[in-house]
């Protein structure tokens, strides 16, 4: 799934927009027989914990010490551990994973490690460490914690996936996304195996094992190489699934863990595309009335209720699949429907992002792609010089290893189109199609969607926010009502994710269960 984060009030720099949550659509897969399954068929057994005694065979692992030396970056020290590739054959060979952190500042008593990740998956939990959460989370926070991130296997500098160079991702990312013909299904087919393929020619062996439970493992041996008894831990968007999982396979493990948009690990991942495609035209309502009030609004001017605005979305839209417009791109990529479509999707992760995706859709309605091919950049972590973080290439490896593919051909999506339009008129076509990406990944998938209980762990606050596009509201509900100790938190508002993002009292309730361990009456809700 697609879990992302963009910018934030205690934000330095904008980092990760997969980082909270990625469109579930373009990463995450999952199959079922029809686009709504029935509870049980989507819910399956609870994880079982493993056991408290270390296995001999990890326990070299678990008695690492780590040498900390210097990052490049003032405050922050960093440091390599190894895990196993597979941790059914410890001696198969290992997987170097990048820690970095910064150590508490005081004054008061330290509460150890506070380990953080921004989601995606695929989201750099070492730079978004760098770049805000050891610089922005909460100073009385920073104070007491020394502030911790581990890159997951596969991700960033933790022995990254790499599928295709610069101008192949051009091509991938260029690729319509609504086919309208046998033609256009075949080139997007041919794209996605593709993508596929340079990925299992990269990574063979890693490939197999980059799934969130192997992660979750490896998030254990970092815990006991920085000495802490339990894990305090702060994930968003996919990484609250991250959390979760670790709660579920070492409840007793488990210290203070907050999951801040969350997701549902009972749902198939067609249902969670299919759930993920309604919260964006929530979200994308919640923006069209917020530009119905303008008198620039670019989508119909002062008075445009958010029906019509997303028809002449949608217009535009189809405008840019028949005619490409100039962005001024130096590699000379023009805007196609597919980008313009992200750059749009970019901007509904936070709704201090909406005044500059008025101004891009201005601007492409004069001829002008380059504001909307800018967002699309963000969300793909393109660089100026035509280079490609390896941001999509892990989430598509984490998730097509984790569920099983949503769907198995072009014929399963166009069946499933009615739903994802009825779902949303606006992103509905092309969020299903997005799908099909994991139905020709080289590996096939080891997980399969569970609830998670962690029964004997602590109080676990999971938080969601009611108008949340990537992580729909009711997925916290449905995480908060699996997990036998979690505190709902509720942030009534707009944008992904809610800790940092504004609300006082999110942010004080929060800091209070970090700092005292006092966990919030369960369905407190903040706006």
């Amino acid at each position: 799934m697609h879990t992302r984060r963009t910018t934030r009030r205690f934000r330095t720099a904008a980092c990760l927009l997969a980082a909270a949550a990625l469109l579930v659509s373009g990463c995450s897969s999952g199959s079922t027989s029809s686009t709504a399954s029935s509870a049980a068929e989507e819910k399956g057994a609870a994880p079982t914990a493993l056991p408290r005694s270390t296995p001999a065979a990890l326990m070299s692992y678990y008695e690492q010490k780590p040498s900390w030396r210097d990052c490049g970056v003032p405050g922050f020290q960093c440091a390599t551990v190894k895990a196993p590739l597979d941790y059914d054959a410890p001696s198969a060979g290992d997987v170097r994973l990048a820690l970095a952190r910064k150590k508490a500042t005081g004054p008061g008593k330290r509460l150890g490690s506070l380990l953080v990740n921004p989601g995606g998956p695929g989201g750099s939990a070492v730079g978004y460490l760098q770049a805000y959460a050891g610089i922005g989370y909460p100073a009385e926070v920073r104070a007491r914690y020394d502030m911790v991130a581990v890159d997951p296997r596969g991700v960033a500098r933790s022995e990254p996936v790499e599928c295709l160079d610069g101008p192949g991702m051009d091509a991938y990312t260029g690729t319509d996304v609504t086919p309208d013909d046998a033609r256009e299904t075949d080139a997007l087919v041919a794209a996605y195996r593709k993508f596929a393929e340079g990925c299992g020619a990269d990574a063979p062996k890693l490939l197999r094992h980059v799934s969130t439970v192997e992660a979750a493992r490896d998030m254990d041996i970092v815990r006991a190489v920085l000495g802490d008894k339990k894990l305090n831990y702060v994930g968003a968007s996919y990484g609250t699934f991250l959390g979760a999982t670790y709660a579920g396979l070492f409840p007793s493990r488990t210290g203070r863990l907050v999951l801040d948009g969350a997701m549902d690990p009972s749902l198939s991942a067609r249902q969670l595309n299919l759930e993920q495609t309604a919260g964006f035209e929530t979200a994308f309502t919640a923006f069209a009335k917020d530009c119905g009030r303008r008198d620039d609004c670019p989508l119909g001017g002062r008075g445009t209720g958010p029906e019509q605005a997303g028809k002449n979305l949608k217009a535009l839209f189809a405008d840019l699949d028949a005619r490409p417009i100039p962005t001024g791109d130096a590699d000379g990529r023009r805007l196609t429907e597919s980008l313009a479509t992200i750059g749009v999707i970019a901007a509904m992760y936070d709704e201090g992002a909406w005044q500059r995706l008025r101004e891009a859709l201005t601007a492409a309605k004069r001829n002008d792609g380059a504001g909307l091919l800018a967002l699309a950049d963000s969300y793909y972590e393109r660089d100026a010089d035509g280079g490609y973080a390896n941001l999509m290439f892990a989430n598509a490896a984490v998730n097509c290893l984790d569920l099983p593919a949503a769907f198995d051909s072009p014929d399963e999506v166009r069946a499933a189109l009615p739903d994802f339009e009825e779902a949303s008129p606006v992103f509905g076509e092309g969020f299903a199609w997005m799908a099909l990406n994991c139905a020709y990944w080289p590996v096939r998938a080891t997980g399969e969607p569970q609830r998670i209980e962690a029964r004997g762990a602590a109080p676990i606050v999971v938080v969601g926010t009611t108008r949340d596009p990537a992580t729909p509201y009711r997925w916290a509900e449905a995480l908060a009502d699996q997990l036998s100790s979690a505190r709902l938190l509720t942030h009534e508002g707009d944008g992904h994710t809610a800790y940092g993002r504004g609300s006082d009292c999110i942010d004080s309730t929060i800091n209070a269960y970090l700092l005292r361990g006092t966990p919030p009456a369960d369905g407190k809700r903040c706006s």
